[in-house]
């Protein structure tokens, strides 16, 4: 089911899309997307390795810092744009109203999911944010502080990704809990003062006749 915000419109998800929404995927293989999840995985990984290792290669902090920002802001444009859709049939994203307000955007249609690329989808996304972490802890008792800004990037990029699709997930389930708990509280509140204050029924008068 397609949890798209009714009233909002629609954005085509690529130039050349010829696939609907969540209909991509086929359940039965057992990787329906191999390419895509290959490059789901590789730019997130490649930039802790290029971390964990660019001073064994390069005493330049600017090339490092770099070449570090890139790969993550690959990965963080693949796994929005691309990898969600495709592998979980997710979609989070932003459009701005004629009022010149900002709206988010949460879609979820998870019809025909692959139990392998889900799995691979939600390790990569959930495993990475908690290195990073890891690495900033480092950072912090190191004093290490230029390369804590690079952490902090990346954090907030993979952690972008994390909450929005986290939010795809689970946001409509949680929107429709409390829509449905609100409508309950409401009807109950109104039989309460129908109850309550409830008018009594005018006596009924019959008509004598005189004889």
């Amino acid at each position: 089911m397609n949890s798209a915000t009714p009233g909002v419109p629609q954005v085509p998800l690529l130039d050349d899309d010829t696939i609907a929404f969540g209909d991509e995927d086929n359940a039965n293989k057992q990787f329906v997307h191999p390419y895509i999840v290959f490059f789901h995985l590789i730019f997130r990984g490649a930039a802790i390795v290029v971390y964990i290792l660019c001073g064994w290669f390069s005493d330049s902090f600017i090339a490092s810092f770099v070449l570090v920002i890139l790969l993550l802001s690959a990965d963080f444009w693949t796994v929005k744009n691309i990898s969600g859709r495709l592998l979980v049939g997710l979609r989070w994203w932003n459009y701005v109203d004629d009022d010149g307000k900002s709206h988010w955007v949460f879609e979820s249609k998870q019809n025909r999911v692959n139990r392998n690329e889900s799995r691979l989808f939600w390790m990569g996304l959930i495993l990475c944010p908690l290195i990073w972490s890891g690495f900033f802890i480092i950072c912090l008792f190191g004093l290490k502080f230029k390369w804590m800004l690079l952490v902090l990037i990346a954090l907030t990029l993979n952690g972008a990704n994390l909450y929005g699709y986290v939010k795809c997930k689970f946001g409509a389930k949680e929107n429709l809990q409390s829509a449905t708990t609100d409508f309950v509280k409401k009807q109950l509140l109104q039989n309460a003062s129908s109850f309550m204050f409830a008018q009594p029924a005018p006596p009924t008068t019959g008509n004598t006749g005189v004889i």
